[in-house]
């Protein structure tokens, strides 16, 4: 099951052998259960309220579906204070297997006893499937959590719980990494039986359903994971892979995604969101992404119903149901149980019943009176372009050349601490990240030196060969750049008599105009792997300018940086990522039409 023996990161005082946990992670349910299953022990004992323990063993006896213990705020009537029972927390999952193996078990927090705040941040968990659970105790252990009198007496009163059970019986205690040391000398001495509570603590709690929409909020852990875990947890040859468990959920949204919205989430697309969500952990002090930087990351890499799809996918939990005859069904939030909750706004765009009515004048989109009929009037002698759709890729065309200088310019700038010279003004953020030299630092602007030519864009390198039309078409007055590309065919989904709708792979842009030679068919391309290249190779070629903007997955490869060093030309590489994903997707459209005459009356049939 784990690289590690099942007694790793335990501590053994006789018969007794504590088990310290990170409370609500998988990792830690698992090593529960793999120790407690292979050591069988006839006493488990864990840090729960014993005054809970009724409605616990209630809850347990809904698994696999989740529950929530809802207890009266003393200091508030009108709140609650909500306990969720997940599958996944290692006190449950010690409980759970306990009853498996027929050992008692022992609620250690005496009625009444409230448990003390002691902080509960802990290294990344994810780190025990590294470097084990061993390694990850003892150096938690060496920065000792600042104890106080609450703490020492709330260890107190765990430990008179736990020295009278059987002193005999093998006894594992599942507590709190926080409260491990604190315990440990509690259980020095004997103790005291703890003073009667002023005020009966945890009383008048209730049992409820939880209901399956507000899941990922309130638990410790995504409900698609539980759902993996709870699954596999029996398995004899369980792995918990929680990296791979995350594809998966990525995965499915994906097929969601498509399914919901006809597009597809592409390979650099991928690339960036792992790169990104990896990003956004880390500033959050964690090795892996949790939901909220998988949502975040999807909104802002692909789009809001990506995010969303990717958000439902994570509070999958098919088990749970919306309503229970016995118990009744709270739908709660993340702010009623966690404190400082982060919230994302998802805005989901899809047709609405509301925008799909017309107004009674607006004449209606043409369609065909019988099928293949649009097909029938495609003569195929010619080709042309759709003039708004030129207009569109041109003003894309010149902000990506207006993009791409100042990138240059940018890579070129230096700071360095003021001595003379002001250079082009002070540099705000390099003097506040270094105030405690007591230095101003100054910047100089990169300089952009020649100009930008071709643009190459390239969507899909096309390595299954989707993308069969191949074609090069000249501009038709001094502002209209030359263009090859491949794409779909665009006859194969006709929209109207003579018009054809594509997507493209990859398109070269290139002025001044009537100048491209066929592109597809030039000899001098032939070493070219893959289309992507000869549209990369024609650039390099056709270029009045310097600079070359080649946007892509990824670069290209080394021997085209010589080449253009040769053609005295330079290739700026922009990773496809950088861009909007909603405007790319609207430039990826392409119309052709079978003629100039079908421009008049493209108007009524590309929407």
């Amino acid at each position: 099951m784990f690289a590690e023996g099942a007694n790793a990161g335990t501590l053994e005082r006789g018969s007794l052998t504590y088990f310290p946990v990170v409370p609500g992670r998988i990792e830690y349910a698992a090593r529960v259960r793999q120790l407690l299953l292979e050591g069988r022990p006839k006493v488990v004992a864990v840090e729960l309220p014993s005054s809970l323990e009724a409605l616990y063993q209630t809850a347990l006896a809904r698994m696999p579906r989740m529950s929530v213990i809802v207890l009266p705020d003393l200091s508030d009537d009108e709140k609650a204070i909500y306990i969720p029972v997940e599958p996944a927390d290692p006190f449950v999952e010690a409980i759970r297997t306990a009853e498996e193996i027929g050992a008692q078990v022992i609620f250690l927090e005496p009625a009444g006893q409230e448990r003390p705040h002691v902080e509960d941040h802990y290294p990344e968990p994810w780190a025990v499937e590294i470097i084990g659970s061993q390694a990850y105790l003892e150096r938690y252990r060496v920065f000792p959590q600042t104890r106080t009198a609450a703490v020492t007496s709330h260890a107190s009163a765990m430990a008179w719980k736990l020295q009278g059970a059987d002193p005999f019986a093998p006894t594992c205690a599942v507590v709190s990494l926080n409260m491990l040391d604190p315990l440990l000398d509690a259980m020095e001495a004997p103790q005291d039986e703890p003073a009667p509570p002023k005020i009966r603590l945890f009383q008048g709690g209730e049992l409820f359903n939880l209901h399956p929409d507000c899941l990922a909020e309130v638990t410790s852990e995504p409900p698609f994971y539980q759902e993996q875990y709870e699954a596999e947890r029996t398995a004899p040859l369980f792995v918990l892979d929680r990296l791979q468990w995350q594809l998966k959920l990525l995965r499915e949204a994906e097929r969601e995604y498509s399914i919901n919205t006809g597009d597809s989430i592409r390979s650099w697309q991928r690339l960036n969101l792992a790169k990104f969500t990896r990003n956004l952990a880390i500033l959050g002090g964690h090795l892996v992404p949790g939901i909220y930087d998988l949502a975040v990351g999807a909104r802002s890499l692909v789009d809001d119903n990506y995010a969303y799809e990717v958000w439902q996918m994570a509070n999958r939990f098919s088990v749970q149901e919306t309503e229970d005859p016995e118990r009744e069904t709270l739908n709660i939030s993340g702010e009623e149980i966690w404190l400082r909750t982060r919230k994302i706004r998802i805005r989901r765009r899809l047709p609405r019943m509301k925008q799909m009515f017309q107004p009674g004048k607006l004449t209606k989109r043409k369609r065909e009176k019988f099928k293949g009929e649009w097909a029938r009037e495609t003569d195929g002698n010619s080709i042309c372009s759709y003039p708004p759709e030129d207009l569109v890729i041109e003003n894309y065309g010149r902000f990506l050349k207006r993009y791409a200088r100042n990138k240059i310019a940018e890579e070129r700038s230096h700071v360095e601490p003021f001595t003379t010279s002001m250079l082009d003004g002070i540099d705000l953020r390099e003097t506040v990240r270094n105030w405690h030299e007591g230095k101003l630092y100054v910047r100089e602007n990169g300089r952009f030196s020649g100009d930008v030519g071709a643009v190459v864009i390239i969507f899909d390198e096309d390595r299954s060969n989707r993308y069969t039309y191949l074609t090069t078409w000249l501009g038709e007055h001094q502002n209209e750049s030359d263009m090859a590309f491949y794409s779909t065919p665009p006859f194969e989904k006709i929209v109207g008599p003579g018009i054809g709708r594509a997507e493209y792979g990859g398109l070269l842009m290139t002025l001044p105009p009537r100048r491209l030679f066929d592109v597809w068919n030039d000899l001098d391309y032939d070493w070219a792997e893959t289309k992507s290249e000869k549209l990369l190779m024609a650039a390099l070629d056709y270029s009045v300018e310097k600079h070359v903007i080649y946007i892509a997955a990824k670069p290209p490869r080394s021997v085209f940086r010589q080449l253009a060093i040769r053609a005295n030309r330079t290739i700026v590489y922009v990773p496809l990522g950088q861009l909007s994903p909603a405007k790319l997707k609207k430039v990826r459209v392409v119309h052709v039409l079978d003629s100039y005459k079908r421009r008049n009356e493209a108007k009524d049939y590309i929407w």
